[in-house]
């Protein structure tokens, strides 16, 4: 069915609590086939309830200005945490079902061992905070869509301000991050408060669940199963150790390149060379068509997939006025289907996020048939396994996306692959020290930012009105609308160089490796996909080096004079 056709129904709560109760008794019985039939019309009730969040939510994300479904986005900030507390009462029954065995038997054990942190990470207590923290973050996302930026005679979103960010021309491009700060310094009193009362609420949330802060309880609600906090410490160390070093040496690289002084300002870290950086050729249309090129011809799978995006209107990806800022990819299950939401703005980010955000899709649309529905997603680090490892597969059809510029375009991606580590690990130990912390001021809080960017990014020179206060971390949504997600970007990544690794050696082995790993969804655990598909684990600091010395050792072999 196309999107357009897919009729939005609101959840009815009192209508759910009747059909829940009815399937919560059989659910309760000795016999496994009346019990296991009560689990599956439990997941097909929730299933109708997942497809009209995210319908609203798209639809909402595609024009925030769109009346109804903002007003249906507040009756859904409001009403989720109320199903959320439904959907604890069926994982309660689960977990105290008779025929716990046989389920496991039949669905596998993970299931269970997320449905007890899960169960651990919810109570009825926490909705009045929940509902809060739906409104602030949904206020969050509707200020930074309200963007208007007068530049150059032009009336822009922070989006559209985006190419001219990474312009040639040393003063346009400082011009453009001063346009952007201005908007994030006109609203500052705004992003502070919306940010210390995110901050006190999941305090007080974890505190609730019986927490010194928040910390344990964000982990339980990312339904981390496989790894500690410790854990997560020592890999942002040996991002500190091992990927610091490589990426401070290429932004010395680049600092030579743009004849700009070193420590860069942020305006100039976004362009890699002085001729530009590379750009899709054509219009937009052009670069969908190359994308559909692409995952026609890399394999037989992704070719199905892709002719299923298109003809069914399964992505929405032109920036304009009162879109929401970003990208993401989401599930409707009751049309078994991804969608694709993105801002394409001219930048090579358009092909990035095109391929990034078709990983995504491509694990959905290949585990959409998996049941029950628990078992069809992996947890989010795994997630992006899936997307971060296709932006990889794509290399040879860079051709495709950026005509003369493909090579310059492999150079730009590998290096920001590794670039990007250090500043996710960064978002993530930031977010440690504020939830350690939550008493922290806004101000104290902006110049622990500024501490750890010495720590992580001693190539930044904090120069520049908004970007240089310690303020930069406003402008990352997740840090608002998802604690602790971000570092799930880095331990992806990881993976994704290694994929990248193999690639050089065997295309066609890698891409079964991967699949292989796509295809388990989440029957596994992240650790657990990565070994299937006979990788280092992340967490062992030789993994991490060795991916970092197989990318650096690429790059230094490139010609970069002939990108200039």
């Amino acid at each position: 069915m196309r999107f357009s056709d897919m009729p939005y129904i609101r959840p009815d709560k009192d209508l759910l609590e009747e059909q829940i109760a009815e399937q919560l008794e059989l659910l309760q019985s000795t016999d496994f086939s009346t019990a296991d039939g009560a689990f599956v019309a439990l997941e097909k009730i929730f299933s109708g309830v997942q497809t009209a969040v995210s319908l609203c939510y798209i639809r909402h994300s595609i024009n925030t200005e769109d009346a109804f479904y903002a007003a249906e986005q507040e009756y859904l900030d409001e009403t989720m945490p109320e199903l959320e507390q439904l959907q604890q009462t069926v994982y309660g029954a689960l977990a105290a079902c008779p025929c716990q065995k046989e389920f496991e038997s039949k669905y596998g054990s993970l299931m269970f061992t997320n449905i007890s942190i899960r169960l651990r990470s919810f109570s009825a207590e926490l909705i009045p905070s929940m509902q809060e923290e739906n409104k602030l973050t949904t206020a969050y996302e509707k200020l930074i869509a309200s963007a208007q930026i007068p530049f150059e005679g032009e009336v822009l979103t922070l989006v559209q301000l985006g190419p001219y960010q990474q312009s040639t021309d040393p003063m346009m491009r400082k011009k453009a991050w001063l346009a952007a700060a201005g908007f994030y310094t006109e609203h500052r009193q705004e992003l502070d408060d919306i940010y210390d009362g995110l901050v006190k609420l999941r305090t007080k949330m974890g505190r609730q669940m019986g927490y010194e802060n928040y910390i344990p309880l964000g982990y339980d609600r990312m339904e981390r199963n496989c790894y500690t906090k410790e854990d997560v410490q020592a890999f942002r160390q040996a991002i500190v150790d091992y990927v610091v070093p490589v990426a401070d040496r290429l932004y010395r690289q680049q600092a030579e390149r743009l004849h700009r002084p070193y420590p860069l300002s942020y305006a100039d870290t976004t362009p890699r060379f002085l001729s530009g950086n590379p750009k899709p050729q054509g219009t937009a249309e052009d670069i969908l068509a190359a994308g559909k090129k692409f995952y026609h011809e890399l394999s037989p799978e992704t070719s199905a997939f892709i002719d299923g995006m298109f003809e069914n209107q399964l992505m929405d990806v032109l920036s304009r006025k009162g879109k929401a800022g970003g990208g993401y990819c989401t599930d409707i299950p009751d049309y078994h289907c991804p969608f694709i939401f993105a801002n394409f703005n001219g930048t090579q980010g358009d092909v990035e996020v095109l391929t990034h955000e078709g990983g995504h899709a491509f694990a959905g649309y290949t585990a959409r048939d998996i049941f029950p529905p628990e078992n069809q997603s992996p947890t989010m680090e795994s997630c992006e396994i899936h997307s971060m490892s296709m932006e990889f597969f794509a290399w040879p059809w860079a051709e495709a996306f950026f005509g003369p510029e493909a090579d310059k375009y492999r150079y730009s991606h590998l290096m920001g692959a590794i670039t990007f580590l250090p500043y996710g690990a960064m978002v993530d130990h930031f977010q440690h020290i504020v939830y350690e912390q939550p008493d922290l001021t806004p101000e104290k809080r902006h110049e622990k930012w500024a501490e750890l960017t010495a720590i992580y990014m001693p190539w930044i020179k904090l120069d520049m009105p908004f970007w240089g206060e310690g303020r930069a971390w406003q402008r990352q949504s997740h840090i608002y609308g998802m604690p602790f997600y971000y570092i799930d970007y880095c331990l992806a990544q990881s993976v994704a160089l290694q994929f990248w690794a193999l690639m050089q050696e065997d295309r066609a082995a890698a891409w079964q490796r991967y699949y292989g790993l796509v295809r388990l969804a989440g029957t596994k655990t992240y650790r657990e996909l990565v070994l299937s598909a006979g990788l280092t684990d992340p967490f062992r600091p030789e993994g991490l080096k060795a991916a970092c010395a197989a990318a650096t050792k690429w790059l230094d072999r490139q010609d970069v004079t002939r990108f200039q």
